[in-house]
């Protein structure tokens, strides 16, 4: 599975930019859409991708109104996008990254 086809599926499928505007956003993320995916070693990135989406919707009044939902206003799927964001962020910290090192002093102050 590339990493395109992986973004989509975290998306539920959802066409809410095109293949080409999806790859941006992987590209931003230090991600290539055709690249197969790594879970070990692209989630993190693979997840900052899910939530700049998620955050262009919640910011994009029109695209939302364009998308068929099953909340009944605009600002009920607003709220459940900012929930999901942070659900996501929260998904984020728990993963355990191997190339950071810790001082005994930095070990005080994180849950890691």
């Amino acid at each position: 599975m590339t990493n395109l086809e992986r973004l989509k599926l975290e998306l539920n499928n959802k066409k809410y930019f095109t293949d080409t505007e999806y790859a941006v956003f992987l590209d931003e993320n230090n991600l290539i859409s055709t690249e197969e995916y790594n879970k070990s070693t692209m989630q993190r990135d693979l997840l900052y991708t899910v939530v700049d989406v998620l955050e262009s919707l919640a910011n994009d009044v029109d695209l939302m109104r364009k998308i068929e939902t099953e909340f009944t206003t605009t600002s009920e799927a607003v709220k459940f996008l900012n929930d999901r964001i942070e659900r996501i962020r929260q998904r984020i910290e728990n993963i355990k990254d191997s190339s950071e090192e810790y001082s005994s002093f930095q070990l005080l102050f994180t849950r890691k």
